[in-house]
Formats: structure tokens, C-alpha cells, sequence
């Protein structure tokens, strides 16, 4: 979904890189020329804020660096977007309800939530909560805006990021460890804990329960078909 996260739209290729949907979102067929949504510039705020506090590091900067310039590189070689004219059918209907659902919860639990913890624990001092949390926002934030630039530059690829599963199990581990000190009360520190699991659960089943079993399989089905057709 990418939370940048939206229902999904036409793909025209479903290359799970080594990063998974933000959310669920695949990437519209390309068009080019596209200018970024109000959700994306919202993404890239976050990125800017989040990266400017220090609390993003180097490992993961680089990481999005790297996912941009693979994104041009897989997307050039080895899956080329359709041409303009091609009209190829969305891997699910943009009127799922239950899928726009399912979407506007990892919006919810992936960034509108973590954001208001964050900002509760810089002014309730909680640095540990922070700079446990901010990594996953930064991260999902990263691909929701990539989904965007990858839209804008006729891009057919989904961009995913599966390395936030990492900074989530990191993320509950912290929240597990952490007491009701340094400026941590008893409601903070369950409602960390509480956060930090529901992002685990969710985006693991995001990744393992719909991704790889579901949505991989039906966006290449559509790709390679149209490849055959073109050819």
C-alpha cells in the first residue's frame, strides 16, 4: 500500500525488488510526465523533518539512495514499462472495498500513528521511544514518495521496502526493554508497545500473507501477458 499509502492502481510490472510495499499500492501503469500528489509532497515533507532531527541513520539514508538508483536501473533493464497506448487492467479493482480498507489501516497504524507518537515523545522526552520509531516512519515515508517519482518518470515498477521489518522488530524490542523512566509513563510505554506490535503483525502479513502469494503472482500474470501481446 504504499502511505503513501493508496489502493492499488494499474502496474505494469509487479518486481518486488528487495523491498516490499510500503503498502500495498502497485504503481500505475506509467504515463510520464506526472506530477506528484499531495500525498507524495506530505511524504517528502516527513522525510525532510525526520532526516533533519537526526534521527535517521546513515545505513538508512543510503538505503533509499540505493532503492532510487535500483529503481531506474530494473525498471530500464530488466522490466521496461509498457508504452503509453497500452492499456492494461489494474491487479485489483480500485472499488475493493475491503482492499481500501485494508489500505487506509496500514495508513493509520504505518504513519499517522508513529508520527503522533513521536511528536508526544519529544515533548514528554521519551529520545528512546523517538529514535526507536522514526526509523519505520522515514523508511515508509521514503517509499510512499518513490511510488510517486516512480509514477512521474513512467516507472512500472511497485516500490516496496521489506527492510522496515528490521527496524520494526527493532522498534518492539526497545518498547519491550523499555521502563517507565526517562521520561516514559506507563500510558507511553504501552501504547509504544502496542504501536510497535501492530506494525510487526501488520506488515508481516503485508509482506508474507498478500505480496508474495497474492499480489507478485497476478501483477507478473498481467505484465508477461501484455509483453506476449506486444511482442
Amino acid at each position: 500500500m504504499s502511505g503513501g499509502v493508496g489502493p492499488p492502481r494499474d502496474t505494469g510490472v509487479a518486481k518486488e525488488e528487495e523491498h516490499e510495499p510500503a503498502v500495498i499500492t502497485a504503481v500505475k501503469a506509467p504515463t510520464g510526465g506526472r506530477f506528484f500528489t499531495f500525498r507524495q509532497l506530505n511524504a517528502l515533507a516527513v522525510i525532510i523533518v525526520v532526516s533533519a532531527s537526526g534521527l535517521v541513520s546513515i545505513e538508512d539514508l543510503a538505503f533509499v539512495i540505493f532503492s532510487i538508483i535500483y529503481m531506474y536501473f530494473i525498471s530500464k533493464f530488466a522490466f521496461p514499462p509498457p508504452p503509453p497506448s497500452s492499456k492494461e487492467p489494474p491487479v485489483f479493482s480500485e472499488k475493493n472495498k475491503f482492499l481500501s480498507l485494508y489500505v487506509f489501516v496500514g495508513v493509520l497504524i504505518g504513519l499517522f500513528f508513529p508520527i503522533a507518537y513521536i511528536f508526544e515523545g519529544i515533548f514528554e522526552g521519551d529520545k528512546v521511544g523517538v529514535e526507536a520509531a522514526a526509523p519505520h516512519v522515514f523508511l515508509l515515508a521514503s517509499q510512499v514518495f518513490m511510488e510517486g517519482l516512480a509514477s512521474a518518470g513512467g516507472f512500472s515498477l511497485p516500490i516496496r521496502n521489506s527492510r522496515r521489518i528490521f527496524n520494526v522488530v527493532e522498534w518492539v524490542g526497545v518498547e519491550i526493554s523499555k521502563v517507565e523512566a526517562g521520561g516514559s509513563s506507563r500510558r507511553r510505554v504501552q501504547i509504544g508497545r502496542g504501536l510497535a506490535v501492530a506494525n510487526l503483525v501488520y506488515w508481516c502479513f503485508n509482506l508474507f500473507g498478500f505480496l508474495l502469494p497474492v499480489f507478485l503472482p497476478k501483477a507478473l500474470k498481467i505484465y508477461y501477458t501484455y509483453a506476449k501481446i506486444k511482442e
